[in-house]
């Protein structure tokens, strides 16, 4: 069971994950306690990011922090992409909602990101490397996609099944 604080973070296959993310209309204090509860719930799960979609808030709002401190908080709502770098890489990626599974995943190595923060205020980031990865990882779940879906069909049918087979064990558990 999780701390009061703690939010449950939905687990692929959840069909609840493919659901597209509303815009925020209003920054208020129903929004910032859910900024706390995501960056409580990220930070518990050791992650780097989390969408609201993950946890079953279907907003476009996404808590941020690649920092090794753990100090750095990015608050990205109702974000934008206004422009991501031709030049793309492959690099490992992990998600909170597909847990154990890494693969690799082409990305823009760089973007520059139009939203709110937390406070309502509207902001421009720019962003490269591991940031601007998580940045586009993240906005991925706002539209309802998996970054296993980058994957060929195989190993995104051998990750389902695998997951689905460790929630039935964990369930009988």
């Amino acid at each position: 069971m999780n701390p009061p604080s703690l939010l449950t973070i939905l687990r692929y296959p959840d069909p609840r994950l493919h659901t597209v993310a509303k815009p925020v209309q209003v920054v208020d204090d129903r929004t910032r306690e859910l900024i706390e509860r995501m960056f409580d719930t990220m930070y518990d799960a050791n992650g780097i990011g989390l969408a609201a979609t993950q946890v079953d808030v279907h907003e476009r709002l996404i808590v941020i922090d690649v920092s090794e401190t753990r100090d750095e908080r990015l608050v990205l709502i109702n974000p934008v992409i206004e422009w991501a770098s031709p030049e793309k890489r492959k690099g490992e990626e992990g998600c909170l909602s597909v847990p154990g599974i890494y693969d690799g995943v082409e990305r823009s190595t760089a973007v520059r990101v139009r939203a709110l923060d937390g406070q309502g205020v509207e902001r421009t980031i720019e962003a490269e490397g591991m940031l601007a990865v998580c940045i586009q990882h993240e906005m991925d779940h706002l539209m309802g996609k998996v970054f296993v879906e980058y994957l060929s069909p195989l190993k995104r049918d051998r990750i389902k099944s695998k997951l689905v087979k460790a929630q039935r064990e964990a369930v009988r558990a």
